[in-house]
């Protein structure tokens, strides 16, 4: 299993190195904007879970002709393609849309969107192909490992994911971004060198009796609620990512530097959370169901772990607010894909998809269903729900837990009810505010007079300043000619903006924010008897 353990560690390497390659290619050739963000990582995703439902029906079908291990190695041989072909692939987007007549945003991102779509779908798949292939070559190879395999090809992949992280932001500063994609391509291609020799030593004929065995019980395993589960931890973990990111950016600095850090911290506790599964999985079979009452609990713990009222530095809050939800999730997952496939590829397939299009909906549900209209607080509130009435099943009548248990399950929710009293949010820091809310950032204009804030994500943008007035005058007193238009980059107060327009010209303000033009009226007021300008913001 050894050799399993590496390929799959590199195959995850590879692939989270691809991920933020083609994702920074991709805003290369279109546009370093949000939609492009989303538009890349939908794909990414939309890929790993098409590729593992196809690959787990084709594998319905046995065909003891060509072995899945040498499958195995020819789908990492092709994904190693991707990593020479897919920055020619952009290139030849960006070429055709810059001869095209589009002239709408909407034109052109549904333009972009669908060539990044035809480019990095394909390899995607490929990718979501290698875990149900290789359970069908543990089942051929190694079949006492089978009922496990999912979990241990799994934790593999995970660990090589947050090796991933890190090591090609060095490689890109060293080789560029195609250096980097073809150090990636040649990590799979000695996959499917190594994977290609191995099969050829592997005995064959006799595993066909134990791996019958394997899918007689996998047969009766599994059934819809796990499935259920199984969509419900990808769509709450990925979704409270987001959440995350709102609650822990004023204490990072920017959204980019807490996003990274939530990252690695979420996959290291992902890790630990699968390596205490594989050790607890070979001496119990069924979980406590407290486990489930606790990981409604875990998941509000962030509440607390962001609150500005808790005097923390700002790793041990990260820590304490991620580590322990995103741990029981890295056990429960593979429990749960187990479980339901006992080792059958096809069924694990079918189970990790399930996983993955909850990931799919999570960052859309909480981006642009939930933070637009409630505080991060609450939106962690009801992403909980579920799990809390999943906790709750122990407590109902006809069901025969132990006193013990039943009193663990009352404590875990009375813990639960009480970090969603204490809990703050980081907007409760300032008494005199004012809050707007948007799909990109949570906007906080506070303070008086002169010492008026601006808070993007919690993060100071600007104050009132003289200087801001000088930024407009300045330029336009020194043309040589008169003023026709203006453009304000950044929005901000709003200080600019109407400095410019004492001029008595047409102003144009340039925000990525959608809240923060509207919080002008907080900073300034316009001259009496001078008629205020319309601020139209178009996303």
């Amino acid at each position: 299993m050894i050799w399993y353990f590496l390929f799959f560690f590199l195959s995850g390497f590879c692939s989270v190195l691809y991920e933020l390659v083609w994702l920074r290619l991709s805003m290369a050739q279109f546009g370093v904007t949000t939609a492009m963000v989303s538009i890349v990582l939908s794909v990414f995703m939309a890929g790993l879970g098409l590729g593992s439902w196809a690959s787990g029906r084709w594998l319905r079908k046995p065909d003891g002709s060509f072995s899945a291990l040498r499958r195995y190695a020819l789908i990492e041989l092709l994904i190693g393609i991707s990593g020479i072909v897919v920055p020619y692939e952009l290139v030849w987007g960006r070429h055709l849309l810059e001869t095209s007549t589009l002239t709408s945003s909407l034109g052109f991102y549904a333009a972009a969107g669908l060539w990044v779509a035809g480019s990095l779908l394909p390899w995607c798949a490929l990718m979501g192909a290698t875990v149900p292939v290789a359970m069908g070559a543990i089942r051929q190879t190694l079949p006492t490992e089978s009922s496990r395999s999912f979990s241990f090809l799994y934790m593999a992949n995970v660990t090589g994911a947050v090796a991933g992280t890190v090591i090609p932001l060095f490689l890109i500063e060293l080789l560029g971004f195609r250096g980097t994609v073809r150090i990636g391509a040649c990590c799979n291609g000695l996959i499917a060198i190594s994977a290609f020799a191995l099969s050829r030593k592997s005995l064959r004929g006799s595993a066909a009796e134990p791996a019958a065995e394997v899918t007689q019980a996998s047969s009766t395993s599994g059934d819809s609620s796990i499935l259920a589960l199984l969509f419900l931890s990808g769509l709450t973990s990925m979704a409270m990512e987001v959440v995350w990111v709102r609650c822990y950016t004023p204490y990072f600095g920017t959204v980019v530097y807490a996003f990274a850090s939530i990252l690695g911290i979420y996959l290291i506790s992902t890790v630990l959370g699968s390596v205490f599964y594989r050790r607890w999985s070979r001496l119990k079979t069924h979980e406590s169901p407290v486990v489930w009452a606790l990981l409604g609990t875990f998941a509000l713990l962030p509440l607390v772990a962001a609150s500005p009222a808790i005097q923390m530095s700002r790793v041990p809050r990260l820590w304490l607010g991620v580590g322990p939800f995103t741990a029981l999730l890295g056990f429960i997952t593979p429990m749960l894909v187990d479980r339901f496939s006992r080792g059958n590829p096809s069924k694990a397939g079918t189970a990790y998809a399930t996983n993955i299009v909850g990931c799919i909906v999570g960052p859309v549900l909480a981006g642009f269903g939930l933070l637009p209209f409630i505080s991060e607080r609450w939106a962690l509130v009801v992403l909980t729900v579920p799990w809390l009435l999943v906790g709750l099943i122990p407590l109902l009548p006809g069901k025969t837990s132990s006193t013990l248990v039943r009193a663990a399950v009352c404590t875990s929710l009375a813990l639960s009810l009480v970090l969603v009293g204490v809990g703050k949010d980081y907007e409760q820091k300032y008494p005199d505010r004012r809050v707007l809310r948007d799909y990109t950032a949570t906007v906080i204009a506070t303070g008086e007079d002169m010492d008026k804030e601006l808070l993007v994500n919690g993060y100071g943008m600007t104050n009132l300043t003289p200087i801001t007035k000088v930024m407009a005058h300045l330029p336009l007193a020194l043309l040589d000619r008169a003023p026709q238009n203006a453009l304000v980059i950044c929005f901000g107060m709003g200080t600019t903006f109407r400095a410019l327009h004492s001029w008595g010209i047409p102003v144009t303000a340039a925000e990525l924010v959608p809240s923060v033009p509207r919080m002008f009226d907080y900073y300034h007021r316009w001259p009496e008897g001078a008629r205020f300008p319309a601020i139209a913001c178009r996303d």
